[in-house]
């Protein structure tokens, strides 16, 4: 087991993530996630956590015929009962959980209170940064290294 593994995972989160309102539109928290550059945001009510809305809820909703996405209401789509985390957990038991049940992202709370979020994204960069090399750079020059 490495360092990382036993690590908090308080140390990969994003930390006080953004979130969104679980009366907003869902038209409105499309728009915010797309400015963020976020797939999934928190969903509170009266500061506590209500759920989690991803992209893949979002798209999901606008598929479906005669629906608009300016009336539809984000607790409508968004998931009531997310994957909760303490941020002491550990990479490893957060990251098994999240593999086991195909979760997408975890919150993580501390009592009632939102500090982070963790997704398969922060997880696929721990696992790029153990593998090795710094992304894309790396990847072009390995590549061009085969090519010459």
């Amino acid at each position: 087991m490495t360092a990382h593994a036993k690590a908090p995972i308080s140390e990969f989160m994003t930390a006080l993530p953004h979130s969104i309102g679980q009366e907003q539109s869902l038209a409105a928290a499309a728009d915010q996630m797309r400015k963020l550059n976020v797939r999934h945001l928190p969903v509170l009510h009266g500061g506590k956590l209500v759920g989690l809305l991803s992209q893949r809820d979002i798209h999901l909703v606008q598929t479906l015929p005669d629906v608009d996405a300016d009336k539809v209401k984000v607790e409508e789509a968004m998931t009531a009962e997310p994957f909760q985390v303490a941020p002491t957990d550990t990479l490893a038991a957060v990251a098994r959980s999240m593999a086991d049940n195909k979760y997408g992202a975890a919150v993580v709370m501390d009592g009632t209170k939102l500090v982070g979020v963790f997704t398969t994204t922060d997880a696929l960069r721990i696992l790029a940064d153990h593998l090795g090399g710094s992304g894309l750079e790396d990847g072009l020059r390995e590549a061009a290294k085969h090519l010459a």
